[in-house]
């Protein structure tokens, strides 16, 4: 059997989301009489950031696995929302979701756009599942993810931006692609940065090389560039060749791993910046002059 075969739940056709159905206006507002504001938070993340896991999901909007399963599910149902993953072995692989047929006529409809047809939205769905930069897009969601989560735990810190690599794209030209953007807050001081996320799958030299970039940028967009690495030893090699190489002036770059033991994960003292002993929190990465959110 396939490895890879594709596991997607598809609403039988007949029901509002199915894909044989024509979405209508009349069909976006019985729904909004039943959607929530938590449900329209969730739409806007899919919207905006394109798939999350369950665990995603429970940890920006529900507090309990078992309340974000019913609720997923129940929206699943209306066609609100869609979910997919790939075929593992032993055990399965955790639900992949994505905003359904009449979750996108929603979104459109706030816009005032026209209706999306719903086979055009489960073409989306389709690509997206057999992407391949579908586990990048997740660890990159699963990073800011953790910022969302930790915030919600703790007074006083903030996640108040979180733009995709197509904002991002808008936002910088063709000078650099960061694979995300976001502005962290702990007790009033904002710390911007660039994310580079990085899954192990480049050479060091091609990681580094990206730094480069950032220094065409202008005082105005000069934030952090933070590389989240998959291990530490990855991470290391990454600070041997910035040593040897050096980096841009004006660029601050800060390093940290995926696999540390941090209970705060990137909120955390696990930020390395080249050159320096120890490590510093998000809240303390410095900001380069001029460098506003």
């Amino acid at each position: 059997m396939d490895r890879n075969r594709l596991i997607w739940d598809i609403n039988p056709s007949g029901t509002t989301g199915g894909s044989g159905t024509r979405l209508t206006a009349s069909a976006v507002a019985a729904e909004l009489s039943r959607i929530t504001p938590r449900d329209r938070q969730l739409l806007d993340l899919l919207d905006q950031h394109g798939t999350f896991t369950t665990k995603q999901l429970t940890a920006l909007a529900f507090g309990t696995v078992g309340r974000a399963r019913n609720r997923l599910n129940l929206l699943r149902d209306r066609g609100v929302l869609d979910r997919f993953r790939h075929y593992q072995r032993p055990g399965s692989q955790s639900w992949r979701w994505v905003i359904g047929p009449l979750g996108a006529a929603i979104v459109a409809a706030s816009r005032g756009e026209a209706l999306p047809r719903a086979v055009a939205v489960r073409d989306a769905t389709a690509r997206l599942a057999t992407s391949p930069i579908l586990d990048h897009l997740l660890a990159v969601n699963g990073f800011f993810v953790a910022l969302t989560a930790y915030a919600r735990a703790h007074d006083g810190m903030t996640l108040i931006r979180w733009w995709n690599e197509a904002r991002c794209r808008d936002a910088t030209g063709n000078l650099v692609r960061p694979d995300g953007h976001g502005v962290w807050q702990a007790a009033g001081r904002p710390v911007p940065f660039w994310l580079e996320m990085d899954l192990g799958t480049e050479p060091v030299w091609r990681v580094a090389g990206k730094v480069a970039g950032y220094a065409d940028l202008g005082t105005r967009r000069a934030y952090p560039v933070l590389f989240w690495l998959p291990t530490h030893q990855r991470e290391a090699n990454l600070h041997a060749y910035l040593a040897r190489h050096g980096s841009p002036d004006g660029v601050t770059v800060a390093t940290g791993a995926a696999d540390t033991t941090d209970p705060d994960g990137p909120a955390g003292q696990v930020w390395w910046l080249p050159g320096h002993p120890g490590r510093v929190r998000l809240a303390d990465v410095p900001v380069p002059a001029g460098g506003t959110p």
